[in-house]
């Protein structure tokens, strides 16, 4: 067996270890899942040397270090995979705080009521509006990284994702009132 493959091994033979890492940051079981899985994925993609060294240097401990590093990292960075993968977009649409500057709705049955109107609503909107929006929110994309990727301009898709944000700041806002 290669090096990196036992390396590999022992990764996978301590993901309850990295499950309790997780566990002191939430309690959720999904993004503890999540995170970890993007934590293994992590690992898997990143430069087999460097892992190779990081072993050899500290063995199974300087892993399980790195890996927990990596682990805050995803759950406190708006730059990890993922917050991109899994946060991102719902972060944006759902957290009523950052959205619409209303108090936040911390009803789960509230917040799924608001995510099936806003996916209507999306639905209900012109094609080019709603998949530059989804695109922009679902993809790990910056304005400049998306006008590149499809060649429209990065103004018109600014403009396009604005008008989206507006009109579902206004939905938002109109159901958050009527809640209250």
């Amino acid at each position: 067996m290669k090096k990196i493959d036992k390396i590999y091994k022992l990764i996978a033979d301590n993901r309850n270890r990295f499950v309790a890492i997780a566990s002191n940051y939430t309690e959720d079981k999904n993004t503890i899942d999540n995170v970890v899985q993007e934590q293994m994925l992590y690992f898997m993609q990143m430069n087999k040397q460097t892992l190779i060294d990081i072993y050899e240097k500290d063995g199974l401990e300087g892993i399980v270090k790195y890996g927990a590093v990596a682990i805050h990292r995803a759950l406190t960075s708006t730059r990890s995979s993922y917050y991109y993968k899994y946060r991102k977009y719902y972060t944006k649409i759902v957290d009523a705080a950052s959205i619409t500057q209303v108090p936040l709705v911390k009803d789960d049955l509230y917040k799924k009521k608001l995510i099936h109107k806003i996916e209507k609503e999306l639905n209900n909107m012109y094609w080019y509006d709603k998949k530059v929006f989804e695109v922009y929110y679902e993809d790990k994309h910056t304005l400049d990284s998306l006008a590149e990727k499809t060649g429209i301009s990065r103004n018109s898709l600014f403009s396009t994702i604005k008008k989206v944000r507006t009109k579902l700041k206004e939905i938002l806002n109109s159901e958050v009132l009527c809640k209250e």
